[in-house]
């Protein structure tokens, strides 16, 4: 009895211990989950829906803080924080796996929308939670990667950065689109303002348009010859004569090689081995004479050289210039003595031209022509006469030399000008023209005169700047005669004024109808907005120059000049001339020539013709609009490139050469060409 009632007491406290764990593991365990399921799924509502108007779980104070958070972000934001905020809460996957929770639990019922800028794409609900059987690891690796490579607060940042990307590369390429229209505009306008005189001067296959490295070989070969002299003195100052010995052979081999050659397609086709064999040479050299200070103290010395040597041929280069000008070609010359011996075999009953009474009658058209050239002035008659509406009525004047008398009078006796008439004489003949009554030719023949234009090494002498003035046509008086035409031509009113290197283009009788408002002089201005003015021809530090004139009056030009007779006998306009010629015996007022003293006298005294009258330059300035050229009536050829030289400027040559015959008989003897 007593072993069972113990039996029973202790089953009786056994299944007491039982029921109070049991209750504890409830309160401790169970109790917390469901309080903690109960309260997540509580508060896991989205901020998204508590913006909603039908969110109605919130109190006035919830609701009263959404509205201001609403007015504080944007839209976007909203979106953002929602996404995240539902992503956070208590049952999302994130906390699932901070927490270590099984992956058999799913979220089910907690409604995200994700919207975009946009789009908006579906809804994205999940169920209740709840607890399922395992499933397979295949299907919980997969399961988990997906849930952490796409969830929604990660889709919606994404697709933010993916809208923002191609919104900016659409934003680059719109800028880069409209920065090349721009560029493309600004290109086509710049191209419109062109002058295409200028773009004509450019040609791709011009060789001073080439690529800088075309010729490379040439200079390598240069460069070496250059290093090789200057080691070639310093082996002398070393007494190295093995190495002299090389270099100097090595130099003769690239000189041959090089010769007259002027681009690399020029060059032997050895050239290649001489300057390998020169290369090796002139490192040899430098390993035994190299010496900084001593080779720049030859380059220098070289260098100074070849500056001195290039002033020199500047010079040369300009007197050469001057001096091929000014003379007159061989076929010319030729011209001119064949004229002359057959001028004087003709008898002298042919030796007159026709129509010399209209040489006095006022009402013709008269033209002074001073030349000791026989081609150039026969361009001036022809080019006159074959553009005359009325040849009849025009009269030349010509005057030359008693050396170019013989020929000027036999070639337009053989080559008539039409019905125009022509008269030729003789300078020398002018008996009135001599040195006491004309200041200029007293001068020419001082001493001092001749001392200037022959003595080129004279102490007081500029050298080149000077060469211009020792010129043939300073000597003559043909050049100085244009101050004497009242002289000349006493029974004229008005006379049109030409130099022989001009050709006419249009009928010229219109000259004679402009009115000169009582001026002496119509003639085409010539200055620009700081050139051929005054001051570049007389000099204003001489207190008569600077009393007198203006240093920025505009310049004219002689080579076309209307001078009415009348007016310069009024006024005096020779003995002007004289006054001032004589205060210039010293040449302190201007340096040789006739247009500053005709600056001079017929200041305030020159009608300004229009501009197409007469077009100058073409003897050197080589962008002249062609439209300018044929426009004109009358184009100048002045400058030291005159038509019938070799140096003139193909391009203008034309004009000059369609008013000669050259299958003439006198020309083709001669050989003269176009």
């Amino acid at each position: 009895m007593a072993v069972k009632r113990g039996a029973g007491v202790h089953r009786y406290r056994g299944g007491g211990y039982r029921l109070p764990i049991a209750f504890l593991i409830f309160f401790s365990v169970l109790a917390p989950l469901i309080f903690f399921v109960g309260r997540g799924l509580y508060t896991s509502t989205p901020i998204r829906q508590a913006v909603d108007s039908n969110n109605q779980g919130l109190d006035w104070r919830e609701r009263q803080a959404l509205q201001h958070v609403k007015t504080l972000f944007s839209k976007e934001v909203i979106d953002v924080i929602t996404t995240s905020t539902a992503d956070l809460g208590p049952l999302s996957l994130d906390s699932f796996r901070k927490n270590n929770l099984s992956a058999s639990w799913k979220v089910t019922g907690i409604e995200t929308r994700v919207e975009n800028n946009a789009m908006s794409e579906p809804t994205q609900t999940a169920k209740v939670v709840k607890q399922e059987a395992p499933a397979g690891k295949d299907d919980l690796s997969s399961d988990g990667h997906a849930q952490s490579t796409s969830t929604p607060a990660k889709l919606v940042r994404r697709q933010l950065r993916e809208k923002r990307r191609e919104k900016r590369a659409a934003d680059l390429v719109r800028q880069e689109d409209e920065a090349i229209i721009k560029l493309e505009n600004a290109a086509i306008e710049r191209s419109k303002s062109v002058d295409s005189a200028i773009l004509g001067k450019y040609n791709i296959w011009r060789k001073e348009n080439e690529n800088d490295n075309s010729d490379s070989t040439m200079r390598l070969m240069r460069d070496q010859m250059i290093m090789a002299r200057v080691y070639i003195t310093i082996a002398k100052m070393t007494n190295k004569f093995d190495l002299l010995q090389k270099l100097q052979t090595r130099l003769k081999e690239s000189q041959r090689t090089l010769g007259e050659a002027t681009s690399d397609s020029d060059l032997h086709h050895s050239a290649p081995e001489k300057i390998k064999a020169m290369g090796q040479v002139l490192s040899k050299a430098k390993e035994h004479l190299y010496d900084c200070k001593l080779v720049t103290g030859k380059l220098r010395a070289m260098l100074q050289t070849a500056d001195e040597q290039v002033r020199s041929l500047k010079k040369q280069s300009t007197f050469l210039s001057q001096l091929a000008a000014k003379t007159i070609p061989n076929a010319i010359h030729c011209l001119s003595m064949r004229l002359t011996i057959e001028y004087y075999l003709l008898p002298p009953e042919k030796r007159k031209f026709p129509r010399s009474e209209n040489l006095g009658n006022p009402n013709l058209y008269h033209y002074a022509l001073f030349s000791d050239n026989v081609l150039a002035a026969s361009v001036v008659v022809n080019s006159t006469v074959v553009n005359a509406k009325d040849p009849s009525k025009h009269v030349f004047h010509l005057v030359t030399d008693k050396l170019n008398f013989g020929a000027m009078n036999m070639w337009f006796l053989s080559n008539p000008p039409g019905k125009a008439t022509i008269h030729v004489e003789n300078v020398d003949e002018f008996k009135w023209l001599n040195s006491s009554y004309c200041p200029v030719l007293r001068q020419l023949e001082s001493a001092a005169m001749k001392e200037y234009y022959f003595k080129a090494n004279h102490p007081t002498s500029t050298g080149s700047s000077n060469l211009k003035y020792r010129n043939p046509k300073y000597l003559s008086m043909l050049n100085h005669l244009r101050f004497y035409l009242p002289e000349v031509y006493p029974k004229l009113d008005k006379i049109l004024f030409l130099d022989d290197d001009i050709v006419v283009q249009k009928d010229l009788t219109r000259l004679w109808l402009v009115d000169l408002h009582g001026k002496v002089n119509g003639a085409v201005e010539t200055c620009g907005e700081s050139f051929h003015r005054f001051d570049k021809y007389l000099n204003f530090s001489n207190p008569h120059i600077a009393r007198n004139f203006d240093p920025n009056a505009c310049g004219w030009a002689y080579g076309m000049n209307v001078f009415d007779l009348k007016e310069w006998k009024k006024k005096d306009i020779t003995g002007i001339y004289h006054k001032w010629q004589n205060m210039n015996e010293d040449r302190i007022l201007w340096k040789l020539g006739t247009l500053p003293p005709g600056l001079i006298t017929f200041y305030n005294l020159t009608y300004p013709l229009e501009k197409s009258w007469h077009v100058l330059g073409l003897g050197y300035n080589p962008s002249i609009d062609r439209s300018e050229i044929e426009n004109a009536a009358v184009i100048h050829y002045n400058g030291n490139m005159k038509p019938w030289l070799e140096l003139s400027m193909t391009k203008y040559r034309s004009y000059w050469t369609r008013y000669i015959k050259y299958d003439h008989p006198y020309l083709r003897t001669c050989k003269l060409r176009e």
